[in-house]
């Protein structure tokens, strides 16, 4: 039989342990050979409305370790302004809806094994990159977190970090007042530390030694003038990097890795996060700011070091408790998903979750 998982029963099963667990082992599977990915490749269509694009994104990857994986998102893209903030928005049939499926296989015989909704393990996943990045390279005594950003990502950020870290204070600002507070009051009963609410972003970098830019604007948050000695940086969505005062600042780039170019043509070989293809392509952005305004490759190859180069000690992260540090997955998420995927599937099995159907269903006696 094979399993339907949707985002409840993933929310049960998944912990942010083991997230941060199966991420690492699939980077190393990566970097030995015994895994393989992909980068994200989205396929963009203009709608009947100028400001709207259709974008169908996918990311696979798999291990030998038995499992491979397929995440696909079917999306309408536009952008919008909030507060002078202009923000990177997506639905699927209507604003408050999303479709995103991720298909588990069997490297072993082929078998359809679940199909798994995405939401809540996506979040899990982005969050655990960044948990990844202050264990290998924040200060061992940072406690003070700074975040730009108050919503689900901002979540499972601060979930990782306390993993790793010892914890005791953060600071946030949010455009939405009533969101930086909610997030405040939450984040303050859940993990019994000290919050600040900011109504300036500015607040948040006083004496942070980890700063969290998470968010959907389509432009740079982070400002270089404002970073303290110390601190490590951790950047997801708008331009996907820091601005370039805070890159001038960095002592040390923690880039996880870059996938493998395929066999026999080594001169496609890429380290862009993603690969777009679109119809009608001089006719316009269409709404989808990612195109033109994110920042793709290695941030800075003159101070880069890889996961496998720090866990092997092929490499130093950090020297000093002063250095500014900058951590990134790469264009990695393909192997995100079998990793991720695989532990949710194998701990619905002994939980009894998921709802079963048959596995005939998705075969056939036609040759393809």
């Amino acid at each position: 039989m094979t399993l339907i998982i949707n985002n409840q029963e993933v929310a049960q099963l998944l912990t942010m342990e083991d997230t941060l667990a199966a991420l690492e082992r699939s980077y190393l599977q990566l970097a030995a050979q015994e895994a393989v990915c992909r980068p994200r490749i989205d396929i963009r269509i203009p709608t009947s409305d100028p400001a709207r694009n259709y974008q169908w994104g996918t990311m696979e990857g798999g291990s030998t370790a038995g499992y491979f994986a397929i995440r696909m998102k079917s999306d309408i893209v536009y952008e919008k302004e909030y507060n002078g903030v202009v923000t990177q928005e997506k639905y699927c049939m209507r604003p408050g809806l999303y479709c995103g499926l991720i298909l588990l296989t069997s490297v072993e015989n082929a078998e359809p094994l679940a199909f798994v909704n995405d939401g809540h393990l996506q979040h899990m996943r982005v969050g655990a990159d960044g948990g990844i990045g202050v264990k290998y390279l924040a200060n061992q005594d940072a406690e003070v977190v700074g975040m730009l950003g108050a919503g689900g990502m901002a979540r499972t950020h601060m979930e990782a970090f306390t993993r790793v870290r010892k914890i005791d204070k953060l600071q946030v600002f949010s455009p939405t007042r009533e969101s930086r507070e909610r997030f405040g009051r939450e984040m303050a009963e859940k993990y019994n530390i000290e919050v600040k609410v900011c109504s300036r972003p500015e607040e948040v970098y006083k004496g942070a030694h980890i700063l969290a830019a998470l968010t959907d604007s389509a432009v740079e948050v982070t400002d270089g003038s404002l970073l303290e000695k110390g601190t490590h940086i951790v950047v997801v969505g708008g331009t996907g990097r820091p601005d370039d005062a805070s890159l001038a600042k960095v002592d040390r780039y923690l880039r996880f890795g870059d996938t493998p170019a395929p066999v026999g043509h080594p001169e496609l070989a890429t380290d862009a996060e993603h690969i777009g293809y679109e119809a009608r392509p001089l006719q316009g952005k269409h709404g989808d700011g990612r195109r033109s305004r994110r920042k793709h490759g290695n941030a800075l190859p003159d101070r880069r070091v890889t996961l496998a180069d720090l866990v092997q000690g092929r490499a130093q992260g950090r020297t000093s408790a002063d250095q500014i540090t900058y951590s990134e997955r790469g264009n990695l998420q393909g192997a995100q998903f079998f990793a991720v995927a695989g532990k949710v599937y194998e701990a619905a099995k002994r939980a009894g979750l998921g709802r079963e159907i048959p596995t005939e269903w998705f075969l056939q006696d036609i040759r393809n």
